[in-house]
């Protein structure tokens, strides 16, 4: 399979991306919309949460509920991301053992996460019962 985007700049920062059937603008000021870091992080989370989902089937938890993740990414003075920092929110209980076995699971799933390189994969914590 091959993924297919175009993504055009008529002027500035501002950069309108069609995915498919969908749009997606990303300002690099972020006047106009998120910037580049804030959509990749948002993406890697997007790609996280299913994959969670998948570990917790995959450990005999079915049913998580909801599940949020609040995503933190620090950047240095060039605008690089240098850090990323989830923390998960799960409804259902887990224990704490099943829960890292599900998020462990997770990151081989994830394949956002497979794609960084090793230094920036996030740092995952979390909470179930949490809603």
């Amino acid at each position: 399979m091959t993924l297919e985007v175009t993504s055009t700049s008529e002027e500035g920062y501002v950069t309108r991306s069609r995915v498919g059937d969908f749009e997606l603008t990303v300002d690099a000021t972020g006047e106009d919309g998120p910037e580049p870091n804030a959509v990749f992080i948002a993406n890697y989370a997007s790609c996280f949460i299913p994959a969670f989902r998948v570990g917790a089937n995959k450990e005999g938890h079915e049913d998580l509920g909801r599940v949020d993740i609040d995503v933190e990414g620090d950047v240095n003075e060039d605008d690089d991301l240098e850090a990323i920092r989830f923390h998960i929110l799960v409804e259902a209980e887990l224990d704490d053992e099943t829960f890292d076995d599900v998020a462990e699971r997770a990151e081989n799933i994830c394949h956002v996460h497979t794609a960084l390189r090793e230094g920036l994969h996030a740092e995952i914590t979390g909470e179930t019962g949490a809603f």
